[in-house]
């Protein structure tokens, strides 16, 4: 099922969400409407805040669709090792046209759980490190405006609010 993305400002957006406890169908089913929301969306990463649900859950897919092995859940993620910096232009889905630089590790170690609940480690470099440092920011309550310099997210959150002024937003 397709899930309506939630914009900026949300509230969910900026919370912290709860941890996975439960691996069962209705996480299954999560998991499968995320991948469904993010392609029609036409993103390559989504949290569950993205659709309003403060779960600890992301899909990743770089290929969009392309193959199937490409398709990655993290839950109840984290970055254990960082190392080197990319400084590339962003995007989110609940943020739509907008678009800005962003400073991220350039290679990360993930670690988080499967949809059975099993630990696993996952290692990411240039896009894949960026996709996990932006959706796990996401389940911390952090949206990748709140990474550039106070001027630029000002001038972004003017931009927003003038959107949403006009109705397009």
């Amino acid at each position: 099922m397709i899930r309506e993305i939630v914009k900026y400002p949300e509230p969910i957006l900026q919370k912290t969400t709860q941890l996975v406890t439960e691996f069962d169908d209705e996480l299954r089913s999560l998991v499968d409407d995320m991948f469904e929301s993010m392609y029609a969306a036409q993103g390559i990463g989504l949290a569950a805040p993205q659709i309003g649900i403060s779960k600890r859950v992301t899909v990743i897919d770089l290929s969009f669709k392309k193959n199937l092995d490409d398709k990655i859940v993290l839950i109840n993620p984290e970055v254990i090792h960082k190392e080197g910096k990319q400084n590339e232009e962003e995007g989110c889905l609940s943020l739509p046209e907008i678009r800005e630089k962003v400073s991220r590790a350039h290679k990360v170690r993930v670690r988080a759980q499967d949809l059975t609940g099993k630990w696993f480690e996952i290692d990411g470099e240039e896009l894949l490190a960026r996709a996990f440092q932006h959706e796990i920011d996401h389940l911390d309550g952090i949206l990748f405006i709140f990474r550039v310099s106070a001027l630029k997210r000002d001038l972004l959150l003017r931009k927003i609010r003038k959107m949403q002024k006009n109705g397009e937003w």
